[in-house]
């Protein structure tokens, strides 16, 4: 009898360290929020369309662009004429003179004015029309970095979706058990109850207190780092449903894929760049032929040199042997080619693939969101029977703090296929280059 005794002694002990923690966690009060600013309120469509023209990616990728047309600018000038002019002023301690005629003045300044064109220039050539497929390769790796921020964005908006539905379960969760716990309070107070009972019920609801707490600032970090996309100073919030309509034929879409996918159109212009310069590679044998004309205005005249003068000259230049340095030159160039064609054709086995995960990965979902929805339904029915079964006396608080969890839990699981469809709908558009669509 005296170890019962002590073993229940011990166990109100122990009840009575867990109860006035508790109690005294539910009568302290929460402590202030920081204040959050309100988060931009964007549509889908404009959350993409916003973050393409302001991200800082973006915007280096248009500084890319201004850097590959000024590299074919300067090409360009290197295959037009020069135009350069000196003057030159001369100063002896003396002249020199021949029967009264000077040949060498004491102070003289001449001006030139020298034109050199080049007349035949193969690598000069050939290196503006490898400048400019450059300037086109860096256009388009530039509409595929708006491609993939466009892409980022798109899923830091379903993110901001998915935590909001799961805070709207966990808010509903709350609700049924802020009910459920002023009904075991009423009955406690009116004798009809016990302390045990509403214990579970007020555990139940801390339980989901801390759940919208999470969910909350899970949503609000979402928010900030879609804000971050979109280039504000502040949070942003997606405040509509997107439209991710999957085309009717895929093999169609599927056929059209190298022209519609950035990444492989970027990929074919680096293998058509590559393709030019090692085909170009023999022009550097060729001989170039530059000209010059350069007047000359000399003040004052001597007796060998004239005030008025011109010279024009043709300079030709041949090579003949560099020890293998441009056959070298050119199997670099072959080898990067090589690399390139390997690399592209990977890509477009691994896009092929990422369409037929995709579209596989949207079946799936779709029949996994059907399957969670009834289970909400079926969930939130057991909630309002045993809810009712518990106020006529049928049930047992357990019973239905068991089935707000499972309601709960149920609902969290529609908003997650829920996020799972969209995701599985944007892969797909992603891997068929539909999107976005601009």
């Amino acid at each position: 009898m005296r170890k019962l005794s002590s073993r229940l002694t011990g166990a109100a002990l122990a009840v009575a360290l867990v109860v006035v923690p508790m109690a005294a966690v539910a009568q302290t009060p929460a402590p202030a929020q920081a204040s959050r600013p309100e988060p931009l309120r964007v549509t889908f469509n404009d959350a993409v369309a916003l973050a393409m023209k302001n991200n800082p990616s973006v915007e280096q990728a248009v500084q890319d662009i201004l850097r590959a047309q000024a590299l074919l600018n300067q090409a360009t000038a290197l295959t037009r004429p020069v135009i350069a002019g000196s003057v030159t002023a001369t100063f002896l301690n003396q002249g020199q003179s021949l029967n009264g005629a000077v040949t060498t003045a004491q102070n003289q300044v001449a001006g030139t004015i020298a034109v050199s064109l080049p007349l035949v220039a193969p690598v000069q050539w050939a290196l503006r029309v490898q400048s400019a497929d450059s300037k086109h390769v860096v256009e388009l790796a530039a509409v595929d970095v708006r491609k993939q921020v466009a892409v980022s964005t798109a899923q830091a908006c379903l993110s901001v979706m998915a935590l909001r539905r799961v805070l709207e379960a966990n808010e509903r969760a709350r609700e049924v058990a802020q009910a459920h716990y002023e009904f075991a309070r009423q009955l406690q107070e009116a004798g009809a109850g016990s302390r045990l009972n509403q214990l579970r019920a007020q555990q139940s609801l801390s339980s989901d207190e801390s759940l919208v707490e999470l969910s909350r600032s899970e949503l609000y970090l979402a928010q900030e780092a879609l804000g971050i996309l979109l280039a504000l100073d502040g949070p942003a919030d997606v405040i509509d449903e997107p439209t991710l309509e999957v085309p009717a034929s895929i093999d169609a879409a599927m056929a059209a894929m190298a022209s519609m996918r950035t990444d492989l159109r970027l990929l074919s212009s680096r293998e058509h760049a590559l393709t030019r310069i090692v085909s170009d590679s023999w022009k550097e044998w060729l001989p170039s032929v530059s000209g010059l004309f350069q007047p000359q205005v000399l003040q004052p005249a001597t007796l060998f040199q004239p005030q008025f003068s011109w010279r024009a000259q043709i300079v030709a230049s041949i090579p003949i042997f560099d020890f293998g340095y441009r056959g070298a030159r050119k199997a670099e160039r072959q080898v990067n080619l090589n690399e390139i064609r390997i690399t592209e054709g990977a890509a477009t086995r691994q896009a092929r693939s990422e369409v037929r995960t995709a579209q596989e990965a949207v079946q799936a979902a779709e029949r996994a969101l059907e399957f969670a929805r009834a289970g909400a339904d079926q969930a939130h029915e057991v909630v309002e029977i045993v809810n009712v079964s518990f106020r006529a006396g049928a049930s047992t608080n357990i019973e239905v703090i068991d089935a707000q969890r499972v309601a709960r839990d149920a609902d969290t699981a529609v908003a997650v296929a829920e996020n799972g469809v969209r995701q599985a709908r944007l892969n797909l558009l992603v891997a068929l280059g539909l999107f976005p669509r601009n």
